[in-house]
């Protein structure tokens, strides 16, 4: 299960393709996919153009990835974090500099990846693992498309553990402290990597109000997204057991 915190065989390593049926207009979310496996670009493609308000508007291998990301200018991008070439991390470097760089996620098939807490470092708004289910991985770049960090729970100890030993966390634990309660409860929610709208359900508030939040929770804590929220959370030790936050 993923918390939202979201070309064919044979074809060139870089591609466009749109979906049948798909629906124009500012609602579409445009994706690219970015893998050195032609396999996994051509089933992450299918699923994501199953989707009405997703347009995979290219896929492409990391040697590539970073001109044609510059030329299709997607909302939102996919990189395996692992390639022979050019792999997911030099790609994010070069993109965060960009005043309109896309939302990344990183794909990976390793639960336990040590380049997972590098690329939170650099940027990256989620991890999903490429065995996702589909309709998880849909919902998954929606989320991020909306500006909400997504991550795999089997991903997010290799996030914490990769924090350890160094000189601490993403931001001072001791910063929580100074929350009020409500945004050390939303906090917590964050840490079990829920969206807006489920954190609303939790608490009953307007996906609205829990953005106000969240807002005001990033820049207590002083750091860049979610995913980096849900670590200070998991280091605090505020998450709540998830059956007890349904």
């Amino acid at each position: 299960m993923v918390r939202v915190v979201r070309t064919l065989l044979g074809s060139p390593p870089c591609g466009r393709w749109s979906p049948d049926g798909a629906l124009g207009g500012d609602h579409m979310h445009r994706v690219m996919v970015v893998d050195d496996e032609a396999l996994v670009r051509s089933g992450l493609q299918m699923i994501l153009g199953s989707a009405a308000d997703i347009d995979v508007i290219a896929t492409c291998a990391g040697a590539e990835a970073v001109e044609e990301i510059r030329r299709h200018r997607p909302d939102v991008a996919l990189l395996d974090i692992r390639m022979p070439e050019v792999d997911g991390l030099a790609v994010l470097r070069e993109l965060v500099g960009w005043p309109d760089a896309p939302v990344v996620a990183m794909l990976t098939t390793f639960h336990s990846d040590e380049f997972v807490a590098e690329a939170l470092g650099a940027g990256a708004a989620g991890f999903l693992l490429k065995d996702t289910e589909p309709a998880q991985l849909i919902a998954a770049v929606r989320a991020l498309a909306l500006g909400e960090g997504v991550l795999s729970p089997a991903v997010t100890r290799t996030v914490i553990d990769g924090y350890r030993g160094r000189t601490g966390p993403p931001a001072s634990v001791a910063r929580v402290e100074a929350m009020s309660p409500r945004e050390r409860e939303v906090l917590g929610l964050l840490g079990l990597g829920l969206s807006n709208a489920e954190i609303g359900r939790r608490l009953y508030l307007s996906t609205a109000t829990v953005k106000d939040y969240v807002s005001a929770v990033l820049a207590g804590l002083g750091v860049a997204n979610r995913v980096q929220a849900a670590v200070v959370a998991q280091e605090a030790g505020i998450v709540p057991p998830e059956d007890k936050a349904q």
